[in-house]
């Protein structure tokens, strides 16, 4: 029986389907036996070809990788011609399908740049320009010698001229670095500037990596430097206080914020115990975007102010202030911190404070050229204005800023020490008294050598019985020395053009006397051998009232108090310091027995609150006084005001003396007497 045609197509259909399985198997042998072969054969004849184009260094600068039949070429040619002849030698190589070519020439790079970067755990790659003079591999073997072992390189860094000296010490500089970086970090050179940028792996390594780049390669310097701190998960900070000093702990987000809290610390420790402070702060992430560190370690130094020993703790965004009060006072004053006073985003956390007995007890009186400035604790208020009543009178200029608070437990006649020590401290350029239990220790520099050798006679003859005293006053170096002509010509333009009038009825100097007084008391400085006398004017002539003259018509002014004399032997007596010792006798006494129907007239100047605001002693105001009254010895109160002064700016008493009376009105004079 004949087969159908569209049978036997079927059959010849069927035919080419069964050969498929014998041409998949002919191509499985040449891919997997053929292929092989010819790889191994093209990067042996490759590798010929690059060992031809080894360099001075020893390495070939001819990189080939085979991509199956594919050669793919890279590296730098020394030249032009370099390339090509190595681009023929590759093209005439039997086996090849086609030569891909990334082959550049050396150039000069400038700026020289490089670049270490970290991908992950184990993988770094480099980039940029090496040098020319090192080979690739002996600059990898460098690399990885300071990242440590078993870490791997992409090295797409291209061979160029014009590396500073000493690269490869740079390089590996910068990569052991590029360690204590998390993924992402950067290690670079730009000629012979480092710079770096990460995040830290951990706390060990940020104060690792800070404390390496304080000493980078010699002929290197350190550029841009962006490191991150490591992040934290439990941020705390704190401010530890007790009799040693004080101790920072924990972390702090910035080296710049680090820098405020010890500045804070140094400040506090200061004016407490005077001890060194601990830093055991760390830098490191993780606090509270919303809260201001600065902001933050201030208010824990204000708490920590309030605290004789204890801890101002700042941990799961709440402060909290434990140990022992500065006083019973600084308890409500935590509580009102706490509760008013906290930065934006913190959270109150625990007052904790008990009041003891202060131990021991302390009290200083602190002079600087600025200020006279009292911190520490007085048992009452009469205490506190018993010691301000002994710094007033000797003071012209310095502003007095009392800061001290009431506490109980003061030692016996800490009020009397406190008053005897005033004098000696005001009459210090710079120094200070300070009382702890019964000892009080005056330390500091005089103008004078006299002053600092008398200092511990006088401080142990002024103390009150069973008080130690402890001076330790050194002297100035001495001050210039002006021949005798020089003085003279000194003094003439000192005093030319003053016009140093005081007010009507009035002894005390005004603002405008400072600037040439201060010149005539460091002409006396400058000048030890030169004496100068001062003689005080009179007011002018009053004429008499017009007894028809109504308000504002022509009335008389009130007549100013009556004044009575101070000895000029009180200068006699000041010591060398030039800071007399004022006594309350020795001040103008004001004697009136007038009615409330006139006043003296108003300070030319101002008012005592401007006075106080320019930094100068306000003048007392006038007290009513009879219209006919007369001034007693006007002209010697005036002439011995200016030598007052003189003597506080650093005259010596013997240096100054008081003129006959002016008998006209006009300026305060001043004479040179032989």
């Amino acid at each position: 029986m004949p087969v159908p045609d569209s049978f036997a197509r079927g059959l010849r259909r069927a035919g080419w389907l069964a050969g498929l399985p014998a041409l998949a198997l002919i191509w499985a042998s040449a891919t997997l036996y053929a292929a092989p072969q010819i790889a191994e054969r093209l990067e042996a004849e490759a590798a010929r070809v690059a060992a031809g184009t080894a360099t001075e260094t020893g390495e070939p600068w001819l990189r080939l990788t085979v991509q199956g039949r594919d050669l793919v070429a890279a590296g730098e040619a020394p030249d032009a011609g370099a390339r090509a002849a190595t681009l023929f030698r590759l093209a005439v190589l039997e086996g090849p399908r086609r030569i891909v070519s990334g082959i550049g020439l050396v150039e000069t790079a400038t700026p020289f740049q490089w670049a270490a970067i970290r991908r992950g755990p184990a993988q770094v790659a480099l980039e940029g320009s090496r040098p020319v003079e090192i080979g690739r591999r002996a600059l990898e073997a460098r690399v990885t010698g300071a990242l440590g072992p078993g870490t791997s390189l992409d090295d797409t860094a291209r061979a160029a001229r014009g590396a500073p000296p000493d690269f490869a010490s740079a390089a590996a500089f910068l990569a052991a670095r590029l360690s204590g970086l998390a993924a992402g970090g950067r290690a670079a050179l730009s000629d012979t500037v480092l710079s770096l940028s990460g995040e830290a792996v951990d706390v060990p390594a940020y104060e690792a990596l800070r404390a390496a780049l304080a000493e980078p390669p010699a002929g290197f310097s350190v550029g841009r430097i962006e490191i991150l701190p490591p992040r934290v998960a439990q941020y705390h900070f704190t401010v530890e206080k007790d009799v040693g000093g004080i101790a920072l702990d924990g972390f702090i987000p910035s080296a710049v914020d680090r820098e405020v809290a010890r500045r804070a610390a140094q400040e506090a420790a200061q004016e407490t115990t005077g001890s060194a402070v601990d830093d055991r702060l760390v830098t490191a992430r993780g606090l509270d975007p919303a809260i201001d560190p600065k902001a933050l370690v201030a208010f824990a130094f204000r708490l920590a102010a309030l605290i004789q020993t204890g801890h101002v703790t700042f941990a799961d965004g709440a402060v909290s202030v434990s140990g022992d009060a500065m006083d019973a006072q600084a308890i409500p004053d935590a509580e009102a911190l706490m509760r008013d006073a906290r930065p934006a985003g913190v959270a109150a956390g625990r007052v904790a404070l008990t009041a003891r007995p202060l131990s021991p007890y302390r009290v200083a009186i602190r002079r600087t050229p600025e200020a006279v400035t009292l911190t520490g604790h007085v048992p009452d208020a009469a205490t506190r204005e018993r010691v301000l009543d002994a710094l007033r009178p000797r003071l012209f200029r310095e502003p007095i800023l009392d800061r001290t608070r009431l506490a109980d437990g003061a030692p016996p006649d800490l009020g009397a020490a406190l008053a005897a020590a005033a004098p000696l401290v005001v009459g210090l350029a710079t120094g200070e008294a300070s009382v702890s239990d019964r000892t009080l220790t005056l330390t500091g520099e005089s103008l004078y050598h006299e002053v600092a050798t008398r200092a511990s006679d006088r401080l142990a003859e002024a103390l009150p019985p069973g008080w130690t005293g402890q001076a330790s006053v050194a002297a100035r170096q001495p001050a210039e020395r002006r021949d005798l002509a020089t003085c003279r010509a000194d003094f003439a333009a000192a005093t030319a053009g003053a016009d140093l009038r005081f007010p009507v009825g009035s002894a005390v100097p005004g603002p405008a006397f400072y600037p040439t007084l201060d010149a005539l008391a460091a002409l006396a400085k400058a000048c030890p051998s030169q004496r100068i006398a001062v003689s005080g004017p009179a007011d002018p002539a009053k004429a008499p009232p017009t007894p028809a003259a109504g308000p504002g018509e022509g009335a008389h002014p009130a007549a100013a108090p009556e004044l009575e004399p101070t000895r000029v032997a009180s200068a006699a007596k000041t010591e060398a310091t030039g800071k007399p010792a004022a006594k309350a006798e020795a001040k103008p006494k004001v004697k009136s027995e007038a009615k409330a129907e006139a006043r003296a007239k108003p300070d030319p100047k101002g008012s005592g609150k401007d006075a106080a605001k320019r930094g100068k002693p306000a003048p007392p105001k006038k007290p009513e006084a009879a219209a006919d009254e007369p001034l007693q010895d006007l002209p010697r109160l005036r002439a011995q005001a200016v030598v007052e002064y003189l003597l506080q700016a650093g005259a010596r008493a013997d240096q100054l003396s008081v003129l006959p009376d002016q008998a006209s009105a006009g300026p305060v004079t001043f004479a040179l007497l032989p």
